[in-house]
């Protein structure tokens, strides 16, 4: 088992991470507004599933190739500076509205709504490199198996992320139906959510390889 001090200072990175608006976070509003809390949830678990393949490769050193690859991770954080430019672009467009704004779409099988899910999270190269850099930190060798240790700070995120992320979908719609009284918020919401997607995905394509 990890340190108890460790395990909460990691816990407390995990909170903020989540709590930083991003991908995930966008398409779970999103999804919920569009078709509803029950689809909401339904992706939330597509990208829980996306934790857990992450946890598992920084676990077993998988992602430790990922990352001494150059192609490989360039390929993902550049993937994933594009769904940021996708998501930003759909925000911003004339015509555009805000991810909080309820809106008519088509409504997706719940297969295609955990599947959407699950590849949001693994086109987040920030998830890979968080468990890559970060991890590690709050792993001590002298308190037992570092596989035991990697399995239990994962979980720890994947529970808050999970937790954090179900509150954002049950209350997205009402959230929206709230600033749907407030034009003025929705279009300055609009706006911020475009320019930190926009800025996300700048800092994603210019970082360094191995840059946090």
């Amino acid at each position: 088992m990890p340190e108890t001090a460790n395990l909460i200072a990691f816990a407390l990175i995990a909170l903020g991470m989540v709590l930083t608006p991003g991908p995930n976070m966008v398409y779970l509003i999103s999804r919920s507004i569009c078709q509803g809390r029950k689809a909401g949830l339904i992706s939330l678990g597509g990208v829980a599933l996306g934790f857990v393949f992450y946890m598992l490769c920084a676990a077993l050193g998988i992602t430790a190739i990922v990352m001494a690859v150059p192609y490989a991770y360039d390929a993902l954080r550049f993937g994933g500076a594009l769904y940021l430019l996708y998501l930003a672009w759909q925000v911003l467009k004339p015509g555009g509205r805000s991810p909080f704004q309820v809106k008519d779409l088509p409504k997706d099988s719940d297969s295609k709504l955990f599947m959407m899910g699950f590849l949001t999270n693994l086109l987040n190269p920030k998830i890979a490199v968080m468990y890559l850099s970060l991890l590690p930190q709050f792993i001590s060798p002298e308190h037992g198996s570092i596989l035991a240790q990697s399995l239990v700070l994962g979980s720890v995120q994947i529970v808050i992320s999970v937790s954090v992320n179900a509150i954002i979908a049950v209350t997205a719609g009402s959230l929206a139906v709230v600033l749907a009284s407030r034009p003025s918020w929705l279009v300055a919401q609009r706006w911020l959510m475009g320019t930190v997607l926009t800025g996300l995905a700048l800092r994603m394509l210019t970082e360094a390889r191995r840059q946090v």
